[in-house]
């Protein structure tokens, strides 16, 4: 649990998945960042996505996090655990795409 800790996660109990009586090491929503982030990795050679979508989905956790955050409506944990996984898939989509780029301006990557 410490060293989810260290990744910026609240670990709420209220919002955290439970197996067998024991707490996820991170909330619904950074369990759901997590997921994307390998999905994307695995899937970012085979599927061509639009850097458009992946702001998109980056977008669609944001505002999950400010409705709930603005206290308009309490988010719930699948909920949390879907745009997780949205923005996070987004985000790493991003952050490959940025890390090819500088490879590629510095002629390190064909």
């Amino acid at each position: 649990m410490e060293l989810a800790k260290c990744t910026g996660c609240h670990q709420m109990p209220e919002r955290s998945f439970f197996y067998k009586g024991w707490q996820f090491p991170v909330c619904a929503r950074c369990t759901g960042v997590f997921i994307g982030q390998i999905m994307s990795y695995f899937m970012y050679r085979n599927v061509k996505k639009p850097i458009r979508t992946s702001f998109m989905f980056c977008e669609i956790m944001l505002i999950d996090w400010l409705i709930q955050k603005n206290e308009y409506k309490e988010s719930t944990n699948p909920r949390r655990l879907v745009t997780g996984i949205l923005g996070g898939f987004g985000l790493n989509v991003l952050y490959i795409y940025i890390i090819k780029n500088i490879f590629k301006s510095f002629k390190f990557y064909e």
